[in-house]
C-alpha cells in the first residue's frame, strides 16, 4: 500500500469511483485521502461510506497532498486553480475536468507544475472505466506510470498524444451514451413488440455485455464478428439492411466526429 497522501478537490461521482478503485485495490489507505467539496451532505456520506477525511477547504485539503485530483467541473476550474497556485507546488495534479489543457493549468498553477490530464467515462462507476491520459509538459514518465496505474483500479487506461484526447472524449468519454442510445430504441423495439420491460431490460443487457466481452475476447475484428451473425436474408440481415438504408452506420461517424469537434472548439475557449 502506498504512503502517497492524495487530495481531491471536488467530491463528485468520478471522485468517489477513483476513491472507491483505489481503496478497493488496496493502493492507498482511506487516513491518506483528503476529500474537498462544498457540498457538506456530500463530505459526510464520503466519509461515512470510505472513511476519508473531508474539508470545505480546498487548501487544506492540498496543503499535504502528493497528488491532486482536481474533480471540478472545466467552468469552475480558473477559480480554483487561482485559489490552489500558493499550495503544494511539488504535488503531482490531475486533471479530470474536460477541455482544460494541461498548459492552462501548468501557467495557473505557477508555470512548473506537474500535469497528467485524464478523460475518463461513466462506467469508472462500477470499475469498467476506459480513459485517456496525457502528460503535461514538466510530467515525468514516473508520474505517467503512477496515473495510468491508479486509473486502471477503475477500468483500463491508455496513455496518447494531449491533442488525441478530443477522439478519445468522442469515442470512450462521450460514447457510452452512444451505447445507452442504442439500448434505449431496442428497449423502445421490444415494448412495440409486446415483451415486457423487465425481460427487454435483461435480454438488451446481457446482449450488450455478452457482445462486448465476445470482442474483448476474440482475435477477430468487430466486422469479422458481425458477418458471423449475419445470414444473407435472415433476420439479422433485414436489420442491417435497414439500419443502412437508413443512414445509421454514416450518421454514428458523423457523430463521434462532431463530438471531437466539439472537445477541440471548448479547448480553443
Amino acid at each position: 500500500m502506498m504512503k502517497t497522501r492524495m487530495a481531491f478537490v471536488g467530491g463528485g461521482n468520478m471522485a468517489e469511483a477513483l476513491i472507491k478503485g483505489l481503496l478497493g485495490s488496496e493502493t492507498v489507505s482511506p487516513e491518506r485521502i483528503t476529500v474537498s467539496d462544498v457540498n457538506q451532505e456530500r463530505l459526510a456520506f464520503l466519509h461515512r461510506q470510505y472513511r476519508v477525511i473531508t474539508t470545505p477547504s480546498n487548501q487544506k485539503a492540498v496543503e499535504q497532498a502528493d497528488v491532486v485530483w482536481l474533480c471540478v467541473k472545466p467552468q469552475q476550474m480558473p477559480e480554483l486553480l487561482a485559489d490552489l497556485q500558493p499550495a503544494s507546488p511539488t504535488a503531482l495534479f490531475v486533471s479530470i475536468a474536460a477541455g482544460v489543457t494541461t498548459s492552462s493549468i501548468e501557467t495557473a498553477l505557477g508555470g512548473s507544475a506537474r500535469v497528467v490530464r485524464v478523460m475518463p467515462n461513466t462506467p469508472a462507476l462500477v470499475g469498467q472505466g476506459a480513459a485517456g491520459l496525457a502528460a503535461g509538459s514538466a510530467a515525468t514518465p514516473e508520474d505517467v506510470h503512477n496515473v495510468k496505474t491508479w486509473m486502471t483500479c477503475v477500468g483500463v487506461a491508455h496513455e496518447v498524444q494531449e491533442e488525441e484526447l478530443h477522439a478519445v472524449t468522442a469515442l470512450s468519454g462521450s460514447g457510452p451514451a452512444y451505447v445507452f442510445l442504442l439500448m434505449e430504441e431496442m428497449l423502445n423495439a421490444a415494448d412495440v413488440m409486446g415483451l415486457s420491460a423487465e425481460i427487454s431490460k435483461d435480454l438488451v443487457v446481457q446482449t450488450v455485455m455478452g457482445a462486448g466481452k465476445l470482442f474483448a475476447e476474440s482475435e477477430l475484428t468487430a466486422s469479422e464478428l458481425r458477418e458471423r451473425v449475419t445470414s444473407k436474408g435472415g433476420t439479422t440481415f433485414a436489420a442491417l439492411e435497414t439500419f443502412r438504408r437508413e443512414g445509421m452506420p454514416e450518421a454514428i461517424v458523423k457523430g463521434v466526429e462532431a463530438a471531437a469537434a466539439r472537445s477541440r472548439e471548448l479547448s480553443a475557449s
